[in-house]
Formats: structure tokens, sequence, C-alpha cells
């Protein structure tokens, strides 16, 4: 599997489990990923659940995609 098949297949998992999730995808080298999701508060367990084996998965097959859920109706930062 390529990153960019990797890539596609956890945002699918991730639409899945929350279909209103925003998916951004930033390739950091051609075996690392990262990918930041903003969904709603209580869909977040929902897509930690649902990506977490996959993401492991990729792991045993060298490639590195990491998932970063953020409630996107959270205030941001202060600083």
């Amino acid at each position: 599997m390529t990153l960019d098949e990797a890539i596609q297949n956890m945002t699918a998992t991730i639409k899945a489990a929350c279909a209103s999730a925003e998916v951004k995808a930033a390739k950091m080298s051609d075996e690392e990923a990262r990918m930041t999701v903003f969904a709603p508060a209580g869909d977040i367990q929902k897509i930690k659940d649902a990506t977490f084996q996959p993401v492991m998965d990729l792991l045993k097959s060298d490639l590195d995609v990491q998932v970063f859920v953020y409630d996107k109706d959270a205030p941001p930062p202060k600083g």
C-alpha cells in the first residue's frame, strides 16, 4: 500500500465514523503523514476507536500515519 492509499483509506474510515468531520492530511515524507481531524465533541471517541487498529496495521507495513482529532466547536487556544 502506498502512503496516498493509506491516507485515502484513513479518510474513509474517519468519514464512516463521522460524516461531518473535516480531514486535512500532510505528508511528512514518503512513509509518514499527519492527519488533522476536526469533529464534534461527541464523535471524537468514535473516530479514535475507528482509527486505532488501522493505524497500528499501517505501522506494521512501515507506514506512519498519525491521526490527531480535535473538537471543531472548541474555542481557539489563548496565548
